[in-house]
């Protein structure tokens, strides 16, 4: 970025900050505005960017890239009537951290590439003085499960706790597959089963990681090629006059394999 642009960010920033101030003071719908009341709207917004990426919809990123600043200042700006912190407070907290935590660009340490920067990252948030001072104790309890349970690894990989060689992984996942299958053909409790099936989506989303893909990022690809397939299937199916609960599943099957030809 140029100087000029930063200058530009800097106005930018600040007239935000003085919208948000006029807000809090005229608007009845900002004023009334909580902590608590804002949290579900940002949570909404974090997945819309997310969809927006998905999508490479770059329009879309601006806009929900800018819904979320605005969350942001409003967080500091309640924050700031509640004299606990301000945007600038979030601001130095938040460069103090990324300069403590990148001893490799201001300190002296050295690093060969980007495993030993995790590693050091890693390292560093347990021995900062916020309360996190186990290697899991910073994986937010609310966290969406398959996203938690990569993130589970990602810590413990950084303190060693890894396969040696990746391609272990997938012994660990085929065990975990006849794992699941004894416990299904005997027969036993429900609860016995998911805790099997939660073994295996565990070990899958550690062949993941471990190769380099995103688990959630790659289920939801599936999920929008499985809709975008199933619709073309429905579409068909009305053209011919026909009902899904009608056709036999080789008929569906037929035009299931036509649709992979607009993936």
């Amino acid at each position: 970025m140029t100087n000029k642009r930063k200058d530009e960010a800097v106005k930018a920033f600040l007239r935000l900050l003085e919208i948000m101030d006029d807000l809090r003071e005229k608007c009845p719908w900002d004023r009334e505005q909580t902590l608590e009341s804002i949290r579900p709207l940002t949570i909404e917004e974090t997945y819309e960017l997310s969809e927006g990426i998905l999508e490479k919809d770059f329009s879309t990123i601006k806009k929900e890239l800018g819904d979320i600043l605005l969350h942001i200042v409003f967080y500091s700006k309640i924050a700031e009537e509640d004299k606990q912190f301000d945007v600038v407070d979030v601001i130095n907290s938040l460069c103090d951290k990324l300069i403590y935590r990148h001893p490799h660009i201001y300190g002296d340490v050295k690093v060969g590439g980007t495993n030993d920067v995790l590693e050091n990252w890693e390292q560093l948030k347990i021995k900062e003085k916020d309360g996190n001072k186990t290697v899991l104790s910073g994986v937010p309890s609310s966290l969406p499960a398959l996203i938690k349970a990569n993130r589970i690894q990602e810590k413990v990989r950084a303190v060693g706790f890894d396969w040696d060689e990746r391609s272990q992984v997938w012994d660990k996942v085929q065990e975990e597959l006849n794992e699941l299958k004894h416990e299904v053909e005997v027969n036993t409790s429900d609860e016995d089963i998911e805790l099997e099936f939660g073994d295996l989506l565990f070990s899958i989303v550690n062949a993941a990681r471990l190769y380099g893909v995103d688990p959630e990022t790659a289920l939801e690809r599936t999920n929008r090629k499985f809709m975008k397939r199933f619709g073309y299937l429905e579409q068909e199916t009305i053209k011919q006059g026909k009902s899904l609960k009608e056709m036999t599943l080789d008929e569906m099957n037929k035009i299931w394999e036509e649709a992979k030809r607009y993936d």
